[in-house]
This record gives structure tokens, C-alpha cells and sequence, in this order.
């Protein structure tokens, strides 16, 4: 192994960590309560949070600077598996076996879907009128999901969660096209300078949009929340790749059937996470009051309370008693 691939295979798992950091801070956020995004700015645990998904962010280009894209990708992915014993471990729990099967289904998923997913060539980008209709599409997409995780019974954890990584996804899209605008090597020509403009606030918009969003997601948790972003934000990437820029799966029609596996195997892990019950935390141990009696454990049955007995009736005096008042009756022989 080289010095660059070690180098990427070290930021990437700092990204990894870095992210891991920054949901972990989200969802401890999340149990804080608040739903206002003046409430959020106000809180020194939200700016941690943003700082560390910015650190992420940066170490995650750099390490794909000194490595392949087949490598770093799949360490992102660490991503899930690092938060889960660092959220266990602000809650002071130990992580369920249903959570680790499912994190190790959804990293098994993710990284088969990244392994067939082919980079982009050099040069290739959204032009400035394509970043423009995905940018429309998806603020229609994003809408709809909040729509309909606003009236969800369950409270839309996984439907936020799929915008908050659908909206990363097309960001990143977005900022190829502003550094290949910015560097002169769209296929269609340099544009003007209104356009690259345009898409750069277009991709601010949609970073801190699938900021917030995710925070809004960890309301339910974190695994699941955190599995589908995962998930979403590649899945939305290739999308883009494929329709528009020309990319395909590696190794044509078994590519495609390998990425459908993977999908299967990474929502079945989503959905073991969504089903798992993190274990409770355990309680300290406190001595009881000497002034007061110890209480029953809540496991024990209710006991039967019975109606108080009645006093039995005092007993007619027998003969020959000597505590009777009355003559004793002799029966002659």
C-alpha cells in the first residue's frame, strides 16, 4: 500500500468519525426537545454539530484528492457503525444485538451498491441548465416528503431522513458543477458568471436544508435516521449519474442485479434497525432510607387484598364455668 492510499484510508475514517460525531450531537439535540430553528442557533451543541459535518465534509474531499473513489465511499459508510457505540455511550447503555445486525446489513448493502457505482469521468458535470431542473425537482421532492412526514402517524423520521440525504446528494452534484463552471471545463462551454452564481447558492441551500432536515429526523432516534441518509445520499447521486452524465453500473446487466441485491439487504437492516429496542439504561444502585420501608420490585404480581374478617360471637357459657354468673343446672343421677 502506497503513502496516498493510506493517507485517504486515514481521512476517511476522520470523516467518518467526524460525521458519526456530528448526528450523535443531533440526536442528543433531538431528545433536548425544540423544534425552532431560532431555538437550534441559540444552542452551543448545534454549532459543534455543524462544525464537525463541515470537518467531514473537507476531510472527505481530501482523502478522495489522494485516493479512488472505490475506496473512500465504502469508509463513509463507517459512518453508521461509529455512532452507534458513541450514542450508546452519551446514553449510558450498551448497544442492542438488533442494532448491530442491523448496522452490518446496511453497511453490507451500502458498500455492494458503492462497488458497481462508476465515478464520473474527468470533466464530466451537470450543465447550468441540467443543475437547474435537478435543483427544481428536487425542492418538489424535498416538499412532498416533509408533506407527508408532517402527517405521518409515526412522526416521519424515515421520510425526513430520505430528503435530508436526497438533498446532500444533489449538493454534491451541484458543487461538481460549480468547481468544473469555476475551472472552465463544462462540456457546454463556460458559463455565465449569473449561473455559476445561481448554483452555488442553489448548493448552500440545499447543505443546510439537509442539515436541518436530519436534525428533524433524529426526533425518532438515530440508527434508522442515520442508516437511510446513508443511504439516500449515494442512491440520489447515482440517479443523477446515470440519467444524465452517462454512468452506469460496472459489469452491465450483473452490475445492475448486484445493486438490486444491495438495496434488499440494506433495506432489511434499515428496517432491523427501525424495529430495535435499544436496551434501558442501567440505574445506580441507592441504599434505602432508614425512615421509610422498602418498596416491592414493580416486576412482582399485585397482591390479592381481602376483605377483613368478622369477629367471631362470643360462646354461650358452658356449665361448671367459673367465670358464669348464672347457678350451674345438676342433673340428678
Amino acid at each position: 500500500m502506497n503513502e496516498s492510499a493510506l493517507l485517504a484510508i486515514l481521512l476517511s475514517l476522520a470523516s467518518a468519525a467526524g460525521y458519526a460525531l456530528a448526528a450523535v450531537a443531533q440526536s442528543r439535540l433531538a431528545a433536548q426537545g425544540g423544534k425552532g430553528v431560532g431555538q437550534l442557533l441559540t444552542r452551543p451543541l448545534w454549532w459543534w454539530a455543524v462544525g464537525l459535518n463541515a470537518a467531514g465534509a473537507l476531510m472527505h474531499v481530501a482523502a478522495l484528492h489522494y485516493g479512488p473513489l472505490t475506496l473512500v465511499q465504502p469508509l463513509g459508510a463507517l459512518t453508521l457503525v461509529a455512532a452507534l457505540p458513541l450514542s450508546a455511550y452519551y446514553e449510558r447503555r450498551r448497544v442492542g444485538r438488533r442494532e448491530w445486525r442491523g448496522a452490518a446489513w446496511t453497511l453490507a448493502g451500502l458498500t455492494g451498491l458503492i462497488a458497481v457505482t462508476g465515478p464520473a469521468s474527468p470533466g464530466d458535470a451537470l450543465s447550468v441548465n441540467e443543475a437547474l431542473a435537478i435543483a427544481t425537482g428536487t425542492a418538489l421532492l424535498l416538499a412532498f416528503l416533509v408533506r407527508a412526514g408532517a402527517h405521518s402517524a409515526h412522526g416521519g423520521g424515515l421520510g425526513l431522513a430520505t430528503a435530508s440525504g436526497v438533498a446532500s446528494g444533489v449538493a454534491s452534484a451541484l458543487t461538481q458543477t460549480v468547481t468544473a463552471s469555476l475551472a472552465r471545463e463544462l462540456p457546454s462551454g463556460p458559463p455565465a458568471w449569473w449561473g455559476t452564481t445561481l448554483v452555488a447558492v442553489l448548493v448552500a441551500a440545499f447543505a443546510v436544508g439537509g442539515l436541518l432536515l436530519s436534525q428533524a429526523a433524529y426526533r425518532d432516534g438515530l440508527a434508522a435516521p442515520l442508516a437511510v441518509v446513508n443511504l439516500a445520499n449515494p442512491a440520489a447521486a447515482a440517479v443523477i449519474g446515470v440519467a444524465l452524465l452517462g454512468e452506469s453500473f460496472h459489469g452491465g446487466p450483473l452490475g445492475w442485479l448486484t445493486a438490486a441485491a444491495s438495496a434488499c439487504v440494506a433495506a432489511r437492516g434499515v428496517l432491523m434497525l427501525t424495529g430495535a429496542t435499544p436496551p434501558a439504561p442501567a440505574l445506580a444502585a441507592t441504599p434505602p432510607h432508614p425512615n421509610h420501608a422498602p418498596t416491592p420490585p414493580a416486576d412482582l404480581p399485585p397482591t390479592l387484598s381481602l376483605p377483613p374478617l368478622p369477629l367471631p360471637l362470643p360462646l354461650p357459657p358452658l356449665a361448671g364455668d367459673v367465670h358464669s354468673t348464672e347457678p350451674a343446672v345438676h342433673i340428678p343421677a
